[in-house]
């Protein structure tokens, strides 16, 4: 059996964003449908949610359903709603016994008034909770992110509320869906792809990346804490010296 990772003494990231990848493919090895793989991924969520609260992590951003997405075949696209609805429900009563707050940050205008409800009555209900805060990124792409921050900001210029010289990097991080969140200090990417698929590409700029090969419903605590010792042996400086 093989040694279990201390993290005794090591920096703990405050914040971990991770791309879910792998699912499909974890149930195709085991001749499954796809849609066996997003639902044993759903519960490696949870499974990571209470492993990175057990380490200290403070917030965790993870990647769900993308601007993208909505290209796959149909009847996928139906049994991933279906899950989130369901995922959606369970979770009110999972963050407030956990004391988890949980965002959700997208383009919430393209979901079904339902998920919408079910989302707006899942912040509210665990907005005032002070535990680590769990973001969702559904129907998010970053580039779309940053096209309606750009929107706003436009249009506050052209109400003449602002000059655009007076444009700066924190006005527009304000206006970014992750306005009240911490940039992440480390990415994970699961199932051995190394690219960042539209996700939080203004947020990443300084962020440390971890690629792994373990398929998402293999992902882990210990698969956690390797991710968080290779972010120990990264020296972050920033751009000095």
């Amino acid at each position: 059996m093989a040694k279990k990772i201390s993290l005794d003494g090591l920096k703990i990231p405050e914040h971990v964003a991770i791309i879910l990848d792998g699912n499909g493919r974890w149930a195709k090895k085991r001749f499954l449908p796809r849609n066996a793989g997003h639902a044993a991924g759903a519960k490696t969520v949870e499974k990571t949610i209470e492993s990175a609260h057990n380490m200290g992590i403070k917030y965790l951003t993870v990647y769900a359903f993308s601007t993208e997405n909505w290209n796959r075949p149909q009847d996928e696209v139906n049994a991933l709603m279906k899950l989130l609805r369901n995922y959606l429900e369970d979770c009110i009563t999972r963050a407030n016994k956990n004391n988890m707050i949980v965002k959700v940050i997208g383009d919430r205008s393209k979901l079904d008034d339902d998920i919408i409800e079910k989302i707006n009555v899942l912040e509210d209900a665990s907005r005032d909770n002070t535990g680590i805060t769990f973001t969702i990124a559904l129907n998010y792409g970053s580039r779309d992110e940053i096209r309606r921050a750009v929107t706003k900001i436009a249009k506050n210029v052209k109400d003449g509320e602002i000059n655009p010289e007076d444009i700066t990097e924190e006005m527009i991080s304000a206006n970014l869906d992750t306005k009240e969140i911490p940039d992440p200090d480390l990415l994970i990417r699961t199932s051995g792809e190394i690219r960042l698929s539209n996700y939080l590409l203004w947020q990443l700029a300084y962020t440390e990346f971890y690629f792994t090969d373990v398929l998402w419903p293999d992902f882990n605590e210990e698969e956690l804490k390797k991710a968080v010792l290779a972010y120990n042996g990264r020296d972050r400086r920033f751009g000095k010296v």
